[in-house]
């Protein structure tokens, strides 16, 4: 039974960790373009509503992942408008946006489904499944099959599209043209205007990626790992990408290493509960739950003093004349 459990927990941990991962690379390209995103939640809140509604009443995947693409996109060039285009405070935006996603998504959910903020189940034919479903449960007969084929080749779509786009990201900032502007204008925003390349299109182009990250992290969360919507049901994941994305300086790759150590907690955490442990007993299902969280306000705590911000993270540009 060791290699079920060792496959089972791969498999969590990479369904864990793929809107963690689709989420943090959102915030690497919007900050290290000099724009903050507390809004990360809220717009993966809004998109997990728009998949939901607009798949269950369509039965299509295709605009169910559309909507949540389009939703997101939305909400971040309103960030924009408020902090690119007119200047406003980063933080108070990205939580206004949180707010607002946590209200709005219940409202609407009540208003159109009258299921208390929750949208109708989304048809199995419409969810994302296994693309190869003969890997879909560990083997317990064969290591191999066990824990390669169900812990690496048992996913949907989204999940492995999360882990390319950590590599997609990667080399857009490091190895093209477009990537070094990308990252000019969140160290030095003056010598890119000097340049003659526009700062507030270079921003709004980052964040219109970013929403684009943040709507398959929110189509995910409804067409993959659950059935349905229900009211705040990213329960944080935007403030742990967010750490991640941190903990990992901004960089993709050390930041797929934080979400899969957060997928791994998470993972590890599920299969402990009723758990009797020497010398402990059981231990409590509210502290198992809280562990991804507590790991969140550790690593924040001890890396974020060496972690280093791009200079001009938070800092409004006024052209000069």
């Amino acid at each position: 039974m060791d290699e079920v459990l060792i496959a089972s927990v791969i498999a969590s941990t990479l369904r864990v960790s793929a809107p963690l991962l689709l989420c943090a690379m959102a915030g690497v390209l919007s900050e290290r373009a000099g724009v903050v995103d507390l809004g990360l939640e809220g717009k993966m809140l809004f998109a997990a509503f728009a998949a939901a509604a607009t798949a269950s009443v369509t039965h299509s995947t295709g605009l169910g992942l559309l909507a949540a693409i389009a939703v997101a996109s939305i909400a971040s060039m309103l960030h924009g408008f408020a902090c690119v285009t007119h200047r406003g405070d980063q933080v108070v935006s990205g939580v206004a946006l949180n707010m607002i996603a946590a209200g709005l998504t219940v409202v609407l959910g009540i208003a159109w489904f009258q299921q208390g903020g929750q949208t109708p189940p989304i048809d199995p034919a419409v969810r994302l499944t296994a693309l190869v479903p003969a890997f879909a449960e560990p083997q317990a007969s064969h290591w191999v099959a066990s824990v390669l084929g169900h812990g690496l080749l048992s996913h949907n779509l989204l999940v492995y599209a999360a882990f390319l786009m950590v590599g997609a990201v990667w080399f857009l900032l490091e190895r093209t043209r477009p990537g070094l502007r990308l990252r000019a204008v969140g160290e030095n925003p003056a010598m890119v205007e000097a340049a003659g390349v526009s700062v507030q299109g270079l921003r709004y182009q980052a964040l219109l990626m970013n929403g684009v990250l943040c709507g398959l992290a929110g189509a995910y969360l409804t067409l993959a790992q659950n059935a349905s919507f229900s009211p705040n049901m990213t329960a944080g994941r935007g403030f742990i990408a967010l750490a991640a994305m941190i903990f990992g300086k901004w960089k993709p790759l050390p930041t797929l290493g934080a979400c899969l150590l957060f997928g791994f907690l998470d993972a590890v955490a599920i299969r402990m509960q009723g758990v009797q442990l020497p010398g402990i007993g059981e231990v409590p299902v509210q502290l198992i739950q809280a562990l991804p969280y507590i790991l969140t306000v550790v690593l924040l705590a001890g890396f974020i003093g060496s972690a280093i911000a791009p200079k001009a993270l938070g800092r409004p540009y006024v052209k000069e004349r």
